[in-house]
């Protein structure tokens, strides 16, 4: 039987360890001025990329849920 170390440890150092690096790129990407959020482009592609993380994350989850309880 799979236990919390082994299942969803791993999913919560991933999303959100790496969330903490995902967010300080995203800072940088503002403070540095490389987006233009005057730019429709850059606003759209600011939003897939915050899209893209959480989406991953929730298919991460459902297939983790899947594994263990189906």
């Amino acid at each position: 039987m799979p236990t919390f170390f082994n299942s969803w440890l791993p999913f919560l150092y991933l999303y959100i360890g790496g969330g903490i690096f995902f967010t300080a790129g995203m800072i940088i990407i503002r403070k540095s001025k490389a987006i233009d959020m005057r730019l429709k482009r850059d606003r759209f592609w600011w939003k897939v990329m915050i899209f893209g993380f959480f989406y991953f994350a929730l298919f991460h989850a459902i297939l983790i849920t899947a594994a263990l309880y189906l």
